[in-house]
């Protein structure tokens, strides 16, 4: 009778555990690791009144009485707060005590613009940037930025919403470009490409339908690279306020090249126009 009761306080005991763990596999499905998860009222207040990089917040509508004046300081500091179902909050949950509300941390900070042009500045080269329009896979973001900076560029821009951010998935693809390659957030793309032609850096879109192959573009000034999502493309809003529109030639059947493929492409033939 004891052996069976120390089985069933045993088994009791380990529940919890177990549940957490498949939580966690649950969060790595998601793109996100436990060090970038900030759960509860009290942890993400105090995140957000820190000033510590937070990326995006979730939260349910049926905590927003005990929340709401986190989500509305969220939102004045420009930190994207979605409303999600609570099971699927639930889902996300590492530690099954969310209190309603999960935030996702940056990896690294953000940086400017400004520090990009002031690190060509300083080391005596043209701007070379890339901007990311709806990139909202984390690996794939990952995998531009470390493309980005093995290519010797200056810079990644990406916007404040329909983006993937600089969460664990997103740096552990960049296999430490991070730590390397300033990665800024801005609120529009098309805005930013209109400030960046003001300082007189040439803004190149890449679409599949552009009228000019990226080979005869020169990439050897000032120059920004757009990259769109592997759905969408660029936005037409964006692709307005670009001086080209340039594709990469294409002999087989498929369609399009992932998005971290085409910016490895477009940034190693810049970096052979500037050798």
């Amino acid at each position: 009778m004891k052996e069976e009761t120390k089985k069933r306080n045993d088994s009791y005991k380990n529940r919890k555990p177990r549940a957490l763990q498949k939580n966690a596999q649950r969060a790595a499905l998601l793109g996100e690791e436990d060090e970038n998860l900030i759960e509860g009222r009290n942890a993400v207040g105090e995140a957000l009144r820190s000033g510590r990089e937070i990326d995006k917040i979730y939260f349910h509508a049926g905590a927003l009485g005990s929340i709401g004046n986190l989500i509305a300081l969220a939102r004045k500091q420009g930190v994207t707060a979605q409303e999600i179902d609570k099971r699927k909050l639930d889902a996300m949950s590492v530690t099954g005590s969310h209190q309603g509300i999960i935030a996702m941390a940056a990896a690294v900070a953000y940086r400017s613009v400004e520090d990009m042009l002031a690190l060509a500045k300083q080391r005596g080269e043209a701007p070379l940037l890339v901007l990311c329009d709806g990139i909202t896979d984390p690996h794939n973001l990952g995998a531009i930025i470390r493309t980005a900076e093995i290519a010797g560029a200056h810079g990644v821009i990406i916007p404040r919403r329909r983006s993937a951010g600089l969460n664990a998935a997103c740096a552990k693809a960049a296999a430490g470009a991070l730590e390397h390659l300033p990665v800024a957030k801005v609120a529009n793309i098309a805005s930013t490409v209109q400030e960046l032609k003001k300082q007189g850096i040439f803004i190149y879109a890449a679409d599949m339908d552009g009228d000019k192959s990226l080979y005869d573009a020169d990439f050897a000034g000032a120059t920004a690279l757009v990259i769109g999502s592997e759905g969408e493309g660029i936005s037409a809003l964006v692709k307005k306020e670009c001086d080209f529109v340039v594709s990469i030639p294409q002999k087989g059947h498929i369609p399009s090249l992932n998005a971290s493929n085409a910016a490895a492409i477009l940034l190693f033939e810049a970096v052979r126009k500037r050798m």
